[in-house]
C-alpha cells in the first residue's frame, strides 16, 4: 500500500486541544465517584483525589515531553511507531482505535440511559436504538461538517459541564468547615486496606487524555501547546474533583450509599431545578466525551492509512471541509452498530490494560526519542521513566484474568492484520509499509 502525504488543515489552537484533552479526563465518572469513595475511603477522600493527579503527574510529563517532540497526527501511535519500529505502532493504533471505539458505544448507552431520567421511553426497546441512532449520526455530521464546527460544539458541551460541576465545587468551599465536622463522623476513617483500591479508582478518574494528543498534525503549535493543555487539564480536574467530593459529604447525608450523589447534592443546594441542572450536566459530560472521541479516535485509522496499514481511502481529507471523512464515517458506524447491539460489553473489559500498555511503550519510548533528537536523558528523565513503569504495573495487578484474556485476543488479532498488511504491500509493491 503506498504511503499517503498528511494534509489536514492546522486549526487546532491551545483552547481547542484543552478541550479534547479535558472531556477525555472528565466525562462521566465524576458524576458516581463520591459515593464510591466515601464508602472506601472515608475522609480522606478529598484528599487523594489530589493525591490522584499528584500520582498521575509523572505520566503526564512523559506525555508532555513526547507531545513535544512531533508535530504529525498519531499522538501514541506515532510515538510508539517511532521509536520501535512500525509492528509496536501498528498494534498500539489498533488496540486503541478498538479500546476506544468499545468505550465510545458504552457511553453513548450511558447518554442514552441519562436522558432516560427526561423521558423514560429513551431508554429502552426502539426508542433506545432511535436515541443511539439520532445521537451518533449527529456526532458524525457535526464532525463532516470542518473542524470548528466539531470544536464549538465542544465548547458549548464542555461549558454546559463544567459550569454546574464548578458552581457545585464553589459551594464545596464554602461549605469547607461544614463538611471537615462532617466526615470523621459519617464516613469514617478506613483502614490501610480500604485506601488501595479507593486510590485506584481516584487515579482512573484521571486518565483518558492520551486521545487529546492523538491530532497533533491539527494544531497549529503542538510542540508548544499540547504540554500546556495536558497541564491545564490536570489542574482543573483534580480542584473539581476534590471540590465536588467536599461538596457532596456536605450536602448528602448518606454519601456512600447514594445511587446519584452528585445529582443529590444539586438537589440539596436548590431543589428540583438543581437536581434538572447536574442531570443535564451529565447529558453535556458524556456528550463532550463522544464528541471528543468521535473527533480523536478516527485520526488513528488515518494514521494507520498515512502509513500504509490500512486502505488509502481512509487518509483521504475532504477537499472542501478539511477532515478525514472516510475515517470518520467508518468509525461512526461501527459504533453506532455496537451501542445498539450491546455487544461491546465483553470487548469493554480490555481497555483498562490497553491503555496501561500505551502508557508504558510510551515512558520507553522517551529517551530513545531524546537520544534521536540529541537530547540528553538525565536522571530526573530516568526517574519519570521507573515511575511510570512501576505506576501501571501496580495498576495492572488490579485487572482480572478476563481482561488480560480480551486484550491477548485482540493483541494478537492485531498480529493477524499487521502480517496481511505487510503481505499485500509486499505483493504490490516489494516494499513493506513503513519500510
Amino acid at each position: 500500500m503506498p504511503q499517503v502525504r498528511e494534509v489536514l488543515p492546522r486549526q487546532l489552537r491551545l483552547t481547542g486541544l484543552w478541550l479534547l484533552v479535558i472531556n477525555g479526563v472528565i466525562g462521566a465518572g465524576i458524576f458516581g465517584l463520591p459515593a464510591a469513595l466515601a464508602a472506601t475511603a472515608g475522609g480522606l477522600a478529598p484528599w487523594l483525589l489530589l493525591a490522584g493527579g499528584v500520582l498521575i503527574l509523572p505520566v503526564i510529563l512523559v506525555f508532555a515531553d513526547l507531545s513535544s517532540r512531533f508535530n504529525a497526527t498519531g499522538g501514541p501511535v506515532l510515538y510508539t511507531s517511532t521509536a520501535f519500529g512500525p509492528f509496536t505502532g501498528f498494534q498500539v493504533g489498533w488496540a486503541f482505535y478498538v479500546a476506544r471505539l468499545t468505550a465510545f458505544a458504552a457511553n453513548a448507552n450511558l447518554l442514552v440511559t441519562t436522558l432516560g431520567w427526561f423521558n423514560p421511553d429513551l431508554a429502552e426497546g426502539h426508542g433506545r436504538a432511535i436515541a443511539l441512532s439520532v445521537l451518533i449520526l449527529a456526532l458524525i455530521l457535526i464532525n463532516l461538517v470542518s473542524t470548528r464546527a466539531a470544536v464549538r460544539s465542544l465548547g458549548v458541551l464542555t461549558a454546559a459541564k463544567l459550569l454546574p460541576l464548578a458552581a457545585l465545587a464553589l459551594a464545596g468551599l464554602w461549605l469547607l468547615p461544614a463538611a471537615a465536622h462532617h466526615l470523621p463522623t459519617a464516613q469514617g476513617t478506613p483502614n490501610a486496606l480500604a485506601v488501595g483500591p479507593a486510590l485506584v479508582l481516584v487515579i482512573y478518574a484521571y486518565v483518558g487524555f492520551e486521545s487529546g494528543l492523538v491530532p497533533a498534525g491539527e494544531a497549529t503549535s503542538p510542540g508548544r501547546d499540547l504540554p500546556r493543555a495536558l497541564f491545564l487539564a490536570l489542574g482543573m480536574a483534580g480542584m473539581l474533583y476534590a471540590l465536588v467530593q467536599v461538596a457532596c459529604t456536605a450536602l448528602v447525608p448518606d454519601l456512600a450509599h447514594s445511587q446519584r450523589p452528585v445529582v443529590q447534592a444539586g438537589e440539596a443546594l436548590a431543589g428540583a431545578l438543581g437536581a434538572g441542572v447536574i442531570v443535564a450536566a451529565v447529558v453535556a459530560s458524556v456528550g463532550g466525551n463522544l464528541l471528543g472521541a468521535m473527533y480523536s479516535t478516527p485520526r488513528i485509522t488515518y494514521r494507520l492509512a498515512l502509513d500504509g496499514y490500512l486502505p488509502t481511502v481512509l487518509a483521504h481529507v475532504h477537499p472542501r471541509h478539511g477532515v478525514p471523512h472516510a475515517s470518520i464515517v467508518l468509525f461512526g458506524g461501527v459504533a453506532l452498530a455496537l451501542a445498539v447491539s450491546g455487544s461491546f460489553a465483553l470487548l469493554a473489559v480490555m481497555s483498562v490494560l490497553v491503555r496501561l500498555g500505551i502508557y508504558m511503550l510510551s515512558a520507553l519510548a522517551l529517551p530513545r526519542l531524546r537520544h534521536v533528537h540529541g537530547d540528553p536523558v538525565s536522571g530526573s528523565h530516568r526517574m519519570l521513566i521507573v515511575f511510570t513503569l512501576l505506576f501501571c504495573a501496580g495498576l495492572a495487578t488490579q485487572v482480572d484474568a478476563t481482561s488480560w484474556l480480551a486484550t491477548g485476543l485482540l493483541l494478537g488479532a492485531g498480529s493477524l492484520l499487521y502480517g496481511v498488511s505487510r503481505a499485500r504491500a509486499g505483493s504490490s509493491s516489494g516494499t513493506p509499509p513503513g519500510g
